[in-house]
């Protein structure tokens, strides 16, 4: 079988010989109606555009194979610094109770990634270029600003992770750490010059050494897991408890990723698959499989990081345990092992670090679609970082390191504010027939995707209310 040429991007669908009555277009006849006026766009992340082949005829594992990796690059936003201290503070609070919600939020992650990604495979666009090519320019730049605010409240999350981090394992200050992490770029151009799959396997290696410490942690803890299993099932103390109800917001902010949305709409297209309807469709469903098991990954580690405060700390009367250090320094003493504090500060390090490449991406992809500015890659990192930076650094300045969880907590609600912003153009564009083609989202799609938005919103309202009373 011969392999899949890279194709190029056009403003309509080439003529081939798979070419149906039904066959997919690149771009709605809208978008390319105002692609010929502007003149076609380049891609997102152009140097790695369809570099990655895919054999339309190879067996199944080496698809797979194939299109492993894009979600492991979103699952890494679900995995953060500023889910710690969301998951550490409500399983210290209240055991096992949240848990429901962090199985709610990852199954919303896997739908609208899904929903991502169909939109990148379908129409050749990353979400950000759709926004700018349907929307006015008033819109569009309403929307950029919102997803940049974003995208700095994550790298904020990761900065201080990443802070922290160093000074519980090497003793730095943690103002000293923020300012260190500011070199991280350095990492990230000498991989981004290598090749997309480098990357890729740079951030599995990550993925995997976090699980790996998360699962030592579980085993010494022993975790009740009849009540773990229990805390799944949702009940409606979360939303009666004004305080349950804000770190449960934290926790959609800190795993449903707004940011991670134009991502995935970007890098499935680091894949050279076919551009008929029937290669479409195929690739669409191996990267939602991708997308959907790496997110799974996700749900254990955020999970389990929610069970280790449950069971280490809850169940031995320590509700206050909001902060990262406090965990580090009552891990090794209360389960009795003594690497376990060393372990959970080098899974924090490498969370931090891991979120750093996929941040970079996210800004590239973000400023590219939306202005159709191409900034150098370290150029544009260090913007991001220093938008970062200089806020935590002040807080850290002026308020003290006391303030440093207070500080990733509210970075992960500003997220969950965020989220209304990118989903409901995301379900937008997927369930309208003229963009999508024979991709469109089914009716029933439609309906769900439409209750998370409004599930969104919703939660965002009755957050606004409860700091507004308070």
């Amino acid at each position: 079988m011969e392999r899949v040429a890279p194709p190029q991007l056009e403003t309509e669908s080439p003529v081939t010989a798979e070419t149906t009555s039904n066959e997919l277009p690149t771009s709605s006849s809208l978008w390319s109606t105002r692609a010929s006026r502007k003149g076609q766009p380049l891609p997102s992340l152009p140097e790695s555009h369809r570099t990655i082949p895919f054999i339309a005829g190879a067996s199944r594992l080496k698809k797979l194979l194939a299109f492993a990796g894009p979600g492991y690059l979103v699952a890494v936003g679900y995995m953060d610094p500023g889910n710690w201290a969301t998951d550490i503070a409500g399983g210290s609070k209240f055991g096992y109770s949240l848990l429901s919600v962090i199985l709610l939020s990852n199954l919303m992650a896997m739908f609208l990634q899904a929903l991502s990604a169909k939109l990148g495979i379908a129409t050749g666009r990353d979400l950000a270029q759709a926004c700018r090519e349907n929307y006015s320019r008033p819109t569009a730049m309403f929307l950029w600003v919102v997803c940049e605010i974003a995208i700095a409240a994550c790298d904020l999350a990761e900065v201080l992770g990443s802070a922290v981090a160093l000074k519980l394992l090497f003793g730095l200050p943690l103002l000293a750490g923020v300012l260190i992490t500011a070199l991280d770029v350095l990492i990230v151009l000498a991989l981004q010059g290598r090749g997309f799959r480098l990357i890729e396997t740079f951030v599995v290696t990550l993925i995997a050494s976090i699980a790996a410490c998360f699962a030592y942690e579980i085993f010494f803890a022993q975790p009740l897991w009849r009540q773990a299993a229990m805390g799944f099932v949702p009940h409606l103390e979360i939303l009666r408890n004004r305080e349950m109800l804000y770190i449960a917001i934290g926790i959609l902010g800190a795993t449903v990723m707004p940011h991670n949305l134009y991502l995935h709409s970007s890098i499935v297209q680091t894949r050279a698959f076919g551009t008929s309807t029937k290669d479409r469709k195929q690739a669409l469903r191996y990267a939602v499989f991708d997308s959907t098991f790496a997110l799974g990954l996700a749900l254990f580690v955020n999970a389990a990081i929610l069970v280790l405060g449950a069971a280490v700390f809850h169940t031995r009367g320590l509700h206050n345990v909001a902060e990262i250090e406090d965990a580090y320094k009552l891990l090794s003493p209360l389960l009795g092992a003594s690497l376990a504090s060393t372990v959970f500060a080098c899974a924090l390090l490498a969370s931090g670090q891991n979120s750093t490449l996929t941040g970079t991406l996210a800004g590239q992809i973000v400023m590219e679609g939306f202005l159709e500015i191409r900034l150098k890659p370290w150029l544009r990192r260090m913007i991001t970082r220093s938008i970062a930076i200089l806020p935590a650094a002040l807080v850290i300045g002026i308020m003290g390191e006391s303030k440093v969880t207070a500080l990733l907590i509210f970075s992960q609600v500003v997220l969950s504010f965020q989220l209304p912003f990118a989903v409901i153009p995301l379900i937008q564009f997927t369930s309208n027939r003229k963009q999508m083609g024979p991709l469109v989202n089914s009716r029933l799609t439609t309906i769900i995707a439409w209750v998370v938005a409004v599930a969104i919103l919703l939660f965002n309202a009755e957050l606004v209310w409860l700091i507004l009373r308070s």
